[in-house]
């Protein structure tokens, strides 16, 4: 098969791995000649199917699982998927190129003969269990940072910047979501690959490796709950003290309010053009009208501090 920048290829006695980053149409038509793939599974790898499946033929298995990177633009963690077929002696890899795990392992694979004699000595679901894992790995940092995200988002808000906050939330909110639809499935596909080690191309001491690749999930899932609650309880905290500031901010403009009703009273009256006015034609009557209304003010904020209204 020609090779170029959209598809390498290592070859060991033991396996032949085929790594293809966005194949063209005509790549993945050549491949299902030559492997006897399915139509089906060829469409998936054209048209991402972004859900976790494991599908099993008499010479092969399909296998999709996606993992997240992070779209540093957006501030957004998103799904990228890799397809994988695993036969006898072979490992195709099917991706978009966006994780970065995959694409440095197959460079150190094919440059490193360490590497090659160490991962690629043996049956292909020892390569299989090993990418897994690092994209696997991969994950944690992530998780990491969004958990870092929290706790400086945790100490601005008790700061009193709740209200510039509400964006930052929602953008830890949604990568918490998506990284939970990403990662959901793979306890359920790894588990089902681990029943096909009745497959006579699959090690039985394979299971020993997913094994720890599920426990592996479990552990990312676990995490994903904790922040899941943590960013919960945040938001609600940010929005009982954006509810608690507006609310102090009601009480005070209702308290002016109040103080300035019979305020706004006095000056009404006194602004009556009628014939009798009293102190309107004394000398110093403007002053004691103004008076009498600064003593009002004085009586109700005395009275409003009395009730702690204040």
């Amino acid at each position: 098969m020609k090779q170029d920048q959209r598809a390498r290829e290592i070859k060991t006695n033991k396996v032949k791995w085929l790594h293809f980053v966005k194949p063209s149409g005509k790549q993945l038509e050549n491949l299902k000649l030559e492997y006897k793939f399915h139509p089906l599974d060829i469409e998936d790898c054209i048209s991402p199917a972004q859900r976790p499946k494991l599908d099993e033929y008499e010479n092969y298995l399909f296998l999709i699982l996606t993992f997240p990177y992070y779209d540093a633009a957006n501030r957004e963690i998103q799904a990228s998927e890799v397809n994988f077929f695993i036969g006898p002696d072979y490992l195709i890899t099917v991706t978009d190129g966006r994780l970065t795990p995959l694409l440095k392992f197959f460079e150190q694979c094919q440059i490193n003969d360490i590497y090659r004699g160490k991962f690629m000595n043996d049956a292909p679901t020892y390569l299989l269990y090993e990418i897994i894992n690092r994209l696997q790995l991969y994950c944690y940092p992530m998780l990491d940072h969004v958990a870092e995200d929290i706790n400086d988002i945790q100490k601005i808000i008790f700061g009193g910047y709740e209200k510039k906050m509400v964006k930052e939330i929602l953008i830890i909110k949604r990568n918490i979501v998506n990284l939970r639809k990403i990662m959901q499935a793979h306890k359920n596909v790894i588990r089902k690959l681990l029943t096909k080690k009745e497959k006579y191309f699959i090690p039985r001491t394979i299971a020993i490796y997913f094994n720890n690749t599920l426990e592996q999930t479990k552990d990312i899932w676990d995490i994903l709950e904790s922040l899941k609650e943590n960013i919960d309880a945040l938001h609600n905290t940010n929005e009982s003290l954006i509810s608690f500031r507006l609310n102090d901010i009601m009480k005070i403009l209702t308290i002016i309010t109040v103080i300035l009703l019979p305020v706004n009273l006095v000056a009404s009256i006194f602004g009556m053009n009628t014939p009798i006015m009293p102190l309107v034609n004394r000398p110093h009557g403007f002053w004691i009208i103004l008076g009498l209304m600064a003593a009002l003010i004085v009586v109700l904020i005395t009275f409003f501090k009395k009730k702690k209204f204040l």
